[in-house]
């Protein structure tokens, strides 16, 4: 997204005066956060220790064997095209999951499910089949920090991208007193992050109550990314979800709410691109029919693994111990120098650096640690007065427990001024 446009064909010099077709939004795209940590990281010569990068959330966790044998299993599937909609037997494994997960007296495979290549397509593509260009200035409501995809749904959609700050002052809950009445007069779609990327903050009821009653108000549709739903320390209290908070609160119909989810946090295959949406049916469908002309289907095979994915849940109450694993070890060893706690949910630390210049931080940790984070700030865009994410960096625990422990170390003794070992 936002890449160069195609080289024009050989042949004689054109006149310099051509303009390529080339869309004007894409313009308007800003820098993704891994580019800019490119560059800030540019030239830099860490030191002989093994690099360790815990910049990106890509789940580093083995994928479990029943997705693997299923997808090796389903090869033959490859000789056919598939449908949009997904095969009858994976809508009804996904539809069934959520009903589980989250004690949903219904949800119909057949209208209020679709299976979709992982979330990231689906949260831009959305964007895309619900936001309407030709009314005024139309706006879409995103988190601040958050993740970027929904600003450039936002902006190739046509609309503009409106900022609700999650501070630490507010305990990173959504300010939804920020906009005014004509702001949110003009706003389409609202993107929600739980539990939040990067603060691991999860909606309560409550919040959904007033998420609820501003889209009654207003006409907007909620888009509620919930990728990391199924990563949380208390295995006792799952966090809840946007399904069941509508069916507690008498919206058993889900209106202007879809939920989206994906199998690369919860079954650690972020290669297998697999994840499914959920919701309103009217929204479904209209979605379907932008999806059938953007050629997104599933695999068959990638089908087949995720069916086999969606109902297995022992490997996914094993992962979740590997990350409690790794947190009761790194968070004593990180908080007395980054104040850092446990989150709600989600495999980050949102930590707070020493002297709050988070670009600063992440650079000389690399320098002198060969350690990898993600400066706050390229997650967050100042917004009223403030830029949410500068002071912090976000830290993902996503190797194996032995490397994460040895990157807390080398954090630690940076943070706290002491030479790391060699």
């Amino acid at each position: 997204m936002g890449g160069p446009a195609a080289a024009p064909p050989s042949g004689p010099p054109l006149d310099p005066s051509y303009s390529w077709p080339v869309n004007p939004r894409l313009d308007a795209l800003h820098p993704y956060p891994f580019e800019r940590l490119n560059a800030l990281l540019a030239g830099v010569e860490p030191p002989d220790l093994p690099p360790i990068r815990l910049s990106i959330g890509e789940p580093q966790h083995p994928a479990p064997q029943i997705v693997l044998d299923a997808l090796a299993g389903a090869l033959e599937g490859l000789s056919s095209y598939p449908l949009t909609a997904g095969a009858p037997a994976l809508r009804e494994a996904i539809a069934a999951w959520f009903r589980r997960r989250y004690s949903l007296p219904k949800l119909d495979p057949a209208t209020e499910v679709l299976p979709v290549n992982g979330s990231r397509e689906a949260l831009f593509a959305f964007a895309q089949t619900v936001v309407d260009a030709t009314k005024p200035a139309p706006l879409v409501a995103m988190p601040n920090p958050f993740y970027q995809i929904y600003e450039g749904a936002a902006l190739l959609a046509g609309a503009s991208p409106v900022f609700l700050n999650q501070t630490s002052d507010r305990g990173f809950a959504l300010d939804l007193d920020a906009l005014d009445d004509d702001e949110w007069r003009r706003v389409q779609l609202v993107y929600v992050c739980s539990p939040a990327n990067p603060s691991g903050k999860v909606l309560t009821l409550d919040d959904w109550r007033d998420l609820f009653a501003l889209a009654d108000r207003w006409g907007f549709v909620i888009a509620s990314d919930e990728c990391y739903s199924e990563i949380y320390l208390d295995e006792a209290h799952p966090p809840p979800g946007g399904l069941e908070a509508a069916v507690r609160l008498g919206r058993d119909d889900y209106r202007n709410l879809v939920v989206f989810t994906s199998l690369s946090k919860r079954s650690n295959v972020p290669g297998l691109r697999s994840g499914a949406v959920a919701g309103d049916a009217r929204l479904l469908r209209a979605f379907l029919r932008y999806r059938t002309y953007h050629g997104s289907a599933m695999g068959p095979a990638v089908q087949q693994a995720s069916i086999a994915a969606w109902n297995d849940e022992a490997h996914v109450v094993d992962n979740r111990a590997k990350y409690r694993d790794k947190f009761a070890a790194i968070v004593p060893i990180l908080e007395p120098v980054l104040g850092v706690t446990p989150p709600e949910g989600g495999f980050y630390l949102w930590a707070r650096v020493p002297g709050g210049d988070d670009e600063a931080f992440a650079r000389e940790l690399y320098r002198k640690t060969h350690v990898t984070v993600l400066p706050g700030s390229y997650l967050a865009r100042g917004n009223r007065g403030v830029q949410p994410g500068r002071g912090f960096v976000r830290i993902a625990l996503v190797a194996d427990y032995r490397i994460c422990v040895e990157a807390a170390r080398r954090v630690a003794a940076f943070a706290a001024g002491e030479t790391v070992d060699r």
